[in-house]
């Protein structure tokens, strides 16, 4: 799915990055916690979060993420919209919860990020 696609479905505004959508993507994160995140995703995945600081931004770096989605409406600091423009990751807001968000994409045919093999819940 390209970033375009992405947009369109969620009814998302885009914050930065219009060069960016014809991205393609083919995996999602919906996570607040950014230990998660790195832990979980993979290179290329779109990240969904209602966190907005300049962590999320680095975290999306480190972890090769294509793209960020803020929920609820949410729109991200000026000092985490900067470092997204100098990293040249793409922002966009989304005025759906994670939950409803990450359905949305879901039933699109986007795909979650695997989970590690042989892992359970807690570990």
């Amino acid at each position: 799915m390209k970033l375009h696609e992405v947009q369109k479905v969620l009814g998302a505004s885009q914050l930065w990055g219009q060069h960016c959508l014809e991205r393609e993507v083919s995996t999602a994160c919906g996570a607040d916690l950014m230990s998660d995140v790195l832990a979980f995703t993979k290179e290329g995945a779109l990240l969904l979060t209602g966190l907005t600081n300049p962590q999320v931004v680095r975290t999306a770096d480190v972890g090769g993420l294509s793209a960020i989605i803020f929920v609820r409406g949410k729109i991200p600091p000026p000092e985490a919209m900067e470092m997204a423009k100098e990293l040249d990751i793409p922002l966009f807001s989304t005025p759906h919860t994670l939950f409803a968000a990450c359905g949305i994409l879901f039933a699109n045919g986007l795909k979650p990020c695997p989970p590690l093999v042989g892992k359970t819940i807690g570990n």
